[in-house]
């Protein structure tokens, strides 16, 4: 859990970075009502058509890779499908579901995977440098790099970020999930948008997207991501079209 020190610096930078941004923000106004006015304002259809063709030609990344970027952090499982999914560790990790029996619930195959558990029985379904290899991943597609530094007597591998737009693209969708583009439904949001904030909010790096929001706007998404904590799991499963896997892995999370 992030110490209270870490969380008072991270609220540090946010207004930092906020009132640096404050003196251009003054040009396009400010308040409830200026801000409305942005959000409904002219040009808005074609800065999406640009965003939704910026998309289709960006790098894709995987729900974890996205997760890993910010931070730069009771229903029987069955697997439907063995076909390889492209990426390694979700490959890997349906492998276990699928060879598994009798299956497993949500909240064990989280403790299983991550290798929180005290059965040692059961040790070998952690998923193993699961950040590494997502980091690999990342260097792979060009968003990362790969660079060596020396730490007294020995040396470190670390990644850091190449492709600052990607990282800035990602940060956008989710500060328009609740702001602009809130739908005050989670039935009607992006279903992996929806899992990206749950998940990001779990490994405690979703403030990160919001560090450089001014007062107002951190206090609404804040709101409104408060609002999604505090929906209750099982009742939201059981409504029409609701994707029951997710709001079982939500209910494991924020249980």
């Amino acid at each position: 859990m992030t110490s209270l020190t870490q969380r008072s610096s991270g609220l540090v930078q946010r207004r930092t970075e906020a009132s640096r941004s404050s003196a251009a923000d003054k040009d396009r106004g400010t308040g409830d009502e200026d801000f409305e006015t942005r959000r409904r304002g002219g040009g808005g259809e074609e800065e999406e058509e640009e965003e939704d063709k910026a998309d289709s030609k960006e790098t894709r990344l995987t729900l974890m890779e996205e997760v890993l970027l910010l931070g730069l952090k009771d229903r029987e499982v069955i697997c439907k499908s063995d076909a390889p999914t492209g990426d390694v560790l979700l490959d890997e990790a349906l492998k276990h579901v699928k060879e598994t029996q009798p299956p497993e619930t949500v909240q064990s195959w989280i403790e299983l995977l991550s290798g929180e558990t005290w059965n040692p029985l059961k040790l070998h379904y952690q998923l193993r440098n699961v950040r590494e290899r997502l980091a690999k991943n990342l260097v792979e597609k060009g968003v990362l790099t790969t660079e060596k530094q020396n730490f007294l007597l020995f040396d470190m591998t670390t990644h850091p970020l190449t492709n600052n737009n990607i990282k800035q693209r990602l940060i956008k969708r989710v500060q328009e999930a609740v702001l602009e583009k809130w739908v005050n439904d989670p039935h009607r949001m992006d279903k992996r948008l929806l899992a990206l904030i749950f998940l990001a909010h779990s490994s405690d790096v979703l403030e990160n997207a919001f560090s450089p929001l001014l007062d107002d706007q951190y206090d609404l998404a804040m709101k409104r991501v408060r609002q999604l904590l505090d929906l209750e799991p099982e009742g939201e499963s059981t409504k029409t079209n609701a994707n029951e896997l997710l709001w079982a892995v939500v209910a494991a999370f924020t249980k």
